[in-house]
């Protein structure tokens, strides 16, 4: 049962979970969600007609029907589920990790996610039991139909509301032979822009590169595109589409959390929400391994910056409780409140495309309007391989507090410990053996004695 994790269902696929598991997952999904009915999507993996199949014969197995999605984005099934009001959904994707992986990412009313301490635990709790999966047939009940729904026409209306005048751009895109592909150039189209697509092509196996952006050998492809066609930003998709990253006009990845501030411009600046004005107390959220670039830039609109812990089963259940307006993750995943409080790649790009557009009129590069954001020095997010985590996380945050004097301590998801000249996020992984490590600091003389010393720290635990 090592596929249950705290945001969903994933593992090797016939290793971790095999169909047996799906369709016991279907079977007891819609007592778990008090419902009759379950939305069901996939992406194109190898394994996933398989997983789809015995999913759904669980799900009717157990009395409830299935509306059926076929092929979709991870986004397009969290659109239809609030959309039109289900109680119960599953997406079957193992998202940016390699082929031979798979795993089911299950939702519910609104699209709140499930995450393992609120329903997936129960059901692994019910498999490991052996909690009979009894056909309802098989007491006088009624296997339940499967019904098919094309969500792609609302899907596209609801994204050509955020397709503006791109005439002039020059953008290159990787698809990552991902589900993007199922619905981009469409959105795009017409648009004025020119686009060069790469990997654009939905192939299951991944046959250019593994469908994981923020692996840096993953995106070089876009980075040649980039030079190759002069453009004017780049962008690449996950597998699922429920991600996206960007490089600038010279090929430069742009950390992910850098955007949630650059987004400021599209929401306060073009859309003119505003924190300082009637609108007062518009909420911005970010995960705990943000850079403080992200609150002091967005602080110019009056936007009330809340940190929380990483992940869709965190994130959008709290964007949802302070009524944020957005917010994002360091890993690029990006939430809206008029998305449900959902997150989307898609979106997110047709938001940044909207940004460097503007930019372009004014006649200012992508790169300097980050330039702009990033003012601290970033180490990145560092693993250390090791299995006494939380015994070094404490040693790290002790050493650390004893020497100096923390302005903010944060003690959810790891520690978060800000200091007047740098701060430092140290959090365990919830599915491999790794504690992860992440520094800013105004010089790059004081990054790299912070990141050298917390090293020596972690090392005495190996």
């Amino acid at each position: 049962m090592g596929a249950f994790h705290a945001y969903d269902i994933r593992g090797i696929y016939n290793v971790d979970f095999n169909r047996e598991t799906a369709y016991k997952v279907g079977f007891f999904l819609p007592e778990l969600l008090a419902t009759d009915k379950v939305l069901v999507g996939r992406d194109a993996r190898v394994s996933s007609p398989e997983i789809h199949d015995w999913l759904i014969e669980g799900i009717t197995d157990a009395g409830a029907c299935v509306i059926d999605l076929g092929l979709t984005t991870t986004p397009m099934v969290y659109f239809a589920t609030a959309k039109y009001g289900y109680k119960a959904s599953v997406q079957i994707t193992a998202s940016h990790n390699p082929k031979e992986y798979n795993g089911m990412k299950v939702s519910t009313t609104n699209a709140l996610p499930v995450g393992l301490d609120s329903g997936l635990g129960t059901i692994q709790q019910w498999i490991e039991q052996g909690r009979a999966c009894t056909p309802v047939q098989e007491n006088g009940g009624t296997k339940g139909k499967v019904e098919t729904l094309d969500i792609l026409p609302a899907y596209k209306e609801f994204m050509s509301r955020y397709v503006s005048d791109f005439s002039g751009l020059k953008v290159a895109v990787d698809l990552s032979n991902g589900m993007s592909a199922l619905v981009i150039k469409d959105i795009l189209a017409g648009t004025g822009a020119q686009f060069s697509y790469i990997c654009d092509t939905i192939d299951g196996t991944f046959p250019n590169h593994e469908a994981n952006p923020l692996i840096a050998e993953n995106i070089v492809m876009l980075q040649e595109e980039v030079a190759r066609t002069g453009a004017d930003l780049g962008m690449i998709y996950d597998g699922d589409a429920d991600r996206v990253m960007f490089t600038d006009e010279n090929g430069r990845f742009i950390s992910p959390d850098l955007v949630i501030a650059l987004m400021g411009r599209y929401w306060f600046g073009m859309r003119g929400f505003n924190g300082n004005g009637p609108e007062h107390n518009v909420s911005v959220l970010q995960d705990i391994r943000s850079s403080k670039a992200v609150g002091e830039y967005l602080q110019q609109w009056g936007a009330q910056i809340h940190t929380w812990k990483v992940g869709r089963a965190f994130a959008a259940k709290k964007l949802r409780e302070i009524n944020g307006l957005f917010g994002g993750e360091l890993a690029g995943h990006y939430y809206f409140k008029e998305f449900f409080y959902s997150d989307s790649g898609i979106l997110a790009s047709l938001i940044v495309l909207n940004i460097v557009s503007s930019l372009h009129r004014d006649g200012v590069r992508l790169s300097q309007a980050i330039a702009e954001i990033e003012t601290y020095r970033n180490s990145g997010e560092i693993n250390f391989k090791l299995e006494a985590k939380q015994e070094a996380m404490d040693e790290v945050k002790r050493v650390f507090s004893s020497e100096e004097n923390p302005e903010v301590i944060m003690d959810f998801d790891g520690y978060r410990l800000e200091f007047p000249h740098w701060w430092f996020n140290i959090r365990p992984s919830n599915t491999e053996p790794y504690l992860r490590f992440i520094c800013e600091a105004d010089t790059q003389e004081l990054l790299d004695e912070k990141v050298a010393r917390t090293r020596s720290i972690i090392e005495s635990f190996k």
